[in-house]
């Protein structure tokens, strides 16, 4: 098998990462005529394109292969550079800024708690990037090849991955007092939740139809929707009464006690359960990332279901 070279790998992730030339040519510190040189160096080597040249650029079935190749590389020299610390504590490393490692972690999970579990690697100096996106949808980021890990809420591995159950995120409909008391005096019934606006986080984002449909035994469910793409901004707009939404009872759990939001339907919750998928690699930072998410979970979230 061929060898490739390094800097044209990275090339060409910082162009698919990027979306561009000219920000990769940035990010890289070079101009965009050498971005260009080494994609054509690294498509002539692999003998086909990698990029189709649109708008926004695509990576090819073979750029993609090519993008996670990358990124292996990324994360032996990440384990290269965490076993050279150990055995000479002194040293500051020499590892590039564009050199990241990247995860894919839905907006709640990072809301609530995953980020104090990546506190000591973050700290640590793992060159950590996080992609966002709404669970059903984190673990095409792995599928692509473009993070090393995501949390998700599918529960089937993806070739060449593993995968574990980290427990449930459990979720309640909340407004706040004065919208309760204004509109949702008797709490939100079969009778009343098509008369009030839902929060969601975006147009992917099913939470609010999967909760009433499921709470009030529904197989269809038509709701008035406002969207806000953001964990905390979406508290922040219940806070504000703009309507109900069904948040995770980690995020409103101190808020619901202090009397600002209402639980609405105290006697239903939707548990949603998330499991952490990365790479079938043997690698200390693989590893120390997945016993961190491990460790958070267990902490945070309802347990995991025992596998039949």
């Amino acid at each position: 098998m061929s060898t490739f070279d390094p800097d044209a790998l990275e090339c060409l992730a910082a162009i698919i990462e990027e979306g561009g030339f000219e920000r990769a040519a940035q990010r890289l510190s070079i101009t965009q005529s050498a971005v260009s040189q080494r994609l054509r160096a690294l498509e002539a080597q692999v003998g086909t394109v990698l990029i189709v040249r649109s708008r926004p650029l695509k990576p090819t079935s073979a750029g993609q292969l090519m993008l996670k190749h990358a990124k292996m590389m990324r994360l032996l020299r990440a384990d290269l550079e965490k076993d050279l610390k150990e055995l000479a504590p002194s040293s500051t490393g020499n590892g590039r800024e564009e050199e990241r490692i990247a995860v894919a972690i839905n907006a709640d999970s990072i809301a609530t708690w995953a980020l104090p579990a990546l506190n000591p690697l973050a700290q640590g100096g793992l060159p950590i990037e996080i992609i966002t996106d709404d669970q059903e949808f984190t673990h095409e980021w792995l599928r692509e090849g473009k993070v090393l890990g995501c949390v998700t809420s599918l529960g089937q591995a993806l070739r060449g991955c593993k995968m574990e159950a980290l427990g449930g995120m459990e979720y309640v409909p909340v407004a706040s007092a004065g919208f309760a008391a204004r509109h949702l005096s008797k709490g939100l019934s079969t009778h009343n939740f098509h008369q009030v606006p839902f929060l969601a986080f975006n147009r992917k984002d099913h939470l609010q139809h999967e909760f009433v449909s499921r709470a009030f035994g529904l197989t269809r469910v038509m709701l008035k929707q406002l969207f806000v793409p953001s964990s905390e901004g979406r508290v922040r707009a219940v806070q504000a009464g703009w309507g109900v939404s069904v948040l995770p009872e980690l995020q409103v759990r101190d808020l619901i006690a202090q009397g600002e939001l209402v639980n609405l339907a105290p006697r239903h919750s939707l548990n949603v359960a998330l499991y952490w998928h990365c790479w079938n690699l043997s690698s200390d930072v693989l590893d120390s990332l997945s016993a961190a998410l491990r460790q958070a979970a267990a902490q945070s979230l309802t347990p995991a279901p025992v596998p039949a």
